[in-house]
């Protein structure tokens, strides 16, 4: 016997995402997963789910869903206004990183994400089924899609116990974008590499989970090598520049291969605070070689951990330390991120 979850309305756009589905790029299958795959992992721990399970990723948030016969619990990580609904109609706001059991009959609505694009909603012992090899939502290749409302969630019936809490939850820096240059950087003069690394850019509204448009200073591509290339790899990350000069970040659902110079590629460590960004913010970058790279990739990841580590039983009548949140520079997030 399960639970049920209905969603009611899905918002903007919300999708099933685990870590994604890996070694299928050569057949044309992206990526996908998570956007930001560490507070997705955090979700997951906060309802004692494996950090690999599927959980919902709110894409600008909205979404709305009611547990039906039994209980649920469920775990909220990101920056978004969360209001809980009970039988009697009352309302009440919740705070993020952190779980909550949602009653037969009872709605949690979320709000518009701020501050970053997209937050999780984790369902402990969530079922979500398994095409080539994970549960993420490709919607463009028909694995997976959209959410939408009467959507049905099965998962398992939730016990009375203790709540769990992110003591110290991460939070969002503007630091710059770190970038290893090429494949492609030689496509490009001195003074365009130049300016990518010392103007500044804007996140156009061309972005979704594909990838991002940049508005800013445009790249020149040298005369001598032309605009594209004969059609090669591309990874999340990827920054690609057609002829108009404008970048274009590829993120998890971008194609595999592109035909348009690529003058640099994000670091991983930094590409899931990239992807959070919202139309309009404002994007530096700085290079750095393989080595350091790598360097940021492993200190993420101890981050990470001990993010995941710190997670405690929540006590009747705790709080967020906000003092904490907005003095942490964790996982190389956004500063400010509010907190209603």
């Amino acid at each position: 016997m399960s639970a049920r979850l209905t969603v009611c309305f899905p918002g903007a756009m919300a999708t099933l995402q685990d870590l994604g589905r890996n070694g299928l790029r050569k057949v044309g299958v992206p990526r996908a997963g998570a956007l930001e795959p560490g507070w997705l992992r955090i979700a997951n721990a906060l309802v004692g789910n494996g950090e690999e399970t599927a959980a919902i990723e709110l894409f600008g948030g909205g979404l709305v869903r009611k547990a039906e016969e039994f209980p649920v619990r469920l775990a909220l990580t990101g920056y978004f206004p969360v209001e809980h609904i009970a039988l009697d109609g009352s309302r009440r706001s919740i705070g993020r990183w952190r779980s909550l059991l949602l009653h037969p009959g009872e709605q949690l609505r979320c709000g518009t994400t701020r501050g970053a694009r997209v937050g999780y909603v984790a369902v402990a012992g969530i079922a979500a089924p398994k095409l080539l090899g994970s549960a993420s939502s490709y919607a463009r290749a028909g694995l997976g899609g959209m959410l939408a409302a009467g959507d049905v969630l099965l998962a398992e019936i939730a016990r009375n116990g203790p709540e769990a809490m992110l003591p110290s939850p991460p939070v969002l820096a503007d630091d710059p974008v770190r970038v290893v240059f090429g494949p492609q950087a030689d496509y490009f003069s001195e003074e365009a590499k130049s300016r990518f690394l010392t103007d500044c850019f804007k996140v156009t509204a061309e972005a979704d989970r594909m990838g991002m448009r940049l508005d800013g200073a445009t790249l020149d591509h040298l005369a001598e090598k032309g605009v594209e290339i004969a059609s090669d790899a591309t990874v999340p990350g990827s920054i690609q520049v057609p002829g108009n000069g404008k970048p274009i970040v590829l993120l998890n659902d971008g194609q595999t291969a592109g035909g348009y110079p690529k003058i640099a590629t994000v670091i991983s460590a930094d590409l899931p605070r990239l992807a959070l960004l919202l139309p309009g913010a404002a994007v530096r970058f700085c290079e750095v070689d393989v080595a350091e790279a790598e360097s940021a990739a492993r200190s993420r990841e101890t981050v990470l951990r001990a993010l995941i580590g710190s997670v405690q039983p929540m006590l009747d009548g705790a709080s967020l330390d906000l003092s904490a949140l907005y003095s942490a520079n964790l996982v190389s997030g956004m500063v400010g991120a509010e907190q209603t």
